[in-house]
């Protein structure tokens, strides 16, 4: 009985996490305005999902939030929007580079995010602590792998794309992974710390299976 309504929380939350990723990935809500850039906020609900219910629940959030990124490519494509859609790609082994693009590394953001969290527990720092630490790598997880991922997997159409020489790529990538990406992560940092300190101690996560500090003891490796 109980383990039924751990399994009931686990999807209802997983499910509720999901909704709002959509919902952020498809209006301007999932935008904060800066002086510098963008900041998405998409990946928050991936990390506090992998946070609050475990890696498996954070991979298939960040699974949603990566089939959202490859519509939104697909439907309204932009400069780069080659190595996120794989119906934009112009060969079969740079569509299947764009699924792992799009799909494989948002994947990873909740795998990372929900590992973290429950080795940093295991040490038992506390939560404000461990929060800011996960939301922050959580953040760059997201921005290394993908860039990482267009360097190794995409150089030349990379270039192609943004009209530089090969030799000038790697600087333009660690230009994003230590420029924009920083204070996107910072963003995160805020919000993953902010919300997640709330969300940890809802009476309906009370027990929840991937949160051992709302009272659920026990950290179960696959949830």
């Amino acid at each position: 009985m109980k383990k039924n309504k751990y399994n009931i929380r686990w999807m209802a939350g997983t499910t509720m996490m999901a909704a709002i990723v959509v919902l952020l990935a498809n209006t301007p809500l999932g935008l904060i305005p800066t002086p510098i850039i963008n900041a998405t906020t998409t990946h928050i609900p991936v990390i506090l999902g992998a946070v609050l219910f475990g890696p498996l629940a954070g991979g298939i959030l960040g699974g949603v939030f990566g089939i959202c990124s490859l519509i939104s490519n697909t439907i309204a494509p932009k400069v780069l929007s080659f190595a996120f859609s794989p119906f934009i790609a112009p060969t079969i082994g740079g569509a299947l580079k764009a699924v792992w693009i799009s799909v494989g590394c948002r994947i990873m953001i909740g795998v990372l995010a929900g590992w973290l969290w429950i080795w940093l527990k295991k040490v038992k720092l506390n939560d404000m602590i461990v929060l800011p630490i996960v939301g922050f790598v959580g953040s760059m997880t997201n921005t290394v792998f993908v860039m990482g991922s267009i360097y190794f997997l995409l150089k030349p159409e990379y270039a192609l794309a943004m009209g530089a020489s090969l030799d000038a790529v790697f600087g333009l990538i660690m230009g994003i992974i230590t420029g924009s990406s920083v204070l996107e992560a910072l963003v995160a940092l805020i919000l993953v710390t902010a919300i997640g300190k709330v969300l940890l101690h809802l009476p309906f996560l009370k027990g929840s299976k991937g949160n051992p500090s709302a009272g659920g003891g026990k950290i179960n490796r696959l949830i």
